[in-house]
């Protein structure tokens, strides 16, 4: 069953970080995917730009706005997707991130 994770980031609190605190995130992302690959259920993770595209549609064609707004200070940093038996699982593997100590890791089942 896959599952989502998805990394939020304030980008004002990170920035804030000490280094050493920084290394220890990474190290645990280094640690949890060796862990996941190792027992088959790691499918993807990447870290995402600052930067995005925001489109809407009114019928008439599409409009893109450049973001994320100014007054926006979270941005999802990153994801991480899953293939593990089920949704407790995956949140077991959410908890392993080291940004969960800092704020809330987003866990969606991806439906077939």
């Amino acid at each position: 069953m896959k599952h989502l994770l998805m990394i939020p980031n304030n980008v004002d609190t990170w920035n804030a970080l000490p280094a050493s605190e920084i290394d220890q995130i990474m190290q645990a992302h280094a640690s949890l995917q060796k862990e996941l690959r190792a027992s088959g259920e790691f499918v993807e993770a990447h870290e995402l730009g600052e930067e995005a595209k925001f489109v809407t549609n009114n019928g008439n064609g599409h409009t893109v706005t450049d973001g994320p707004f100014l007054e926006t200070k979270e941005i999802v940093a990153g994801y991480y997707i899953v293939d593990c038996v089920d949704t407790d699982r995956a949140v077991e593997i959410a908890g392993k991130l080291g940004e969960a100590r800092l704020w809330p890791i987003e866990v969606r089942r991806i439906d077939p």
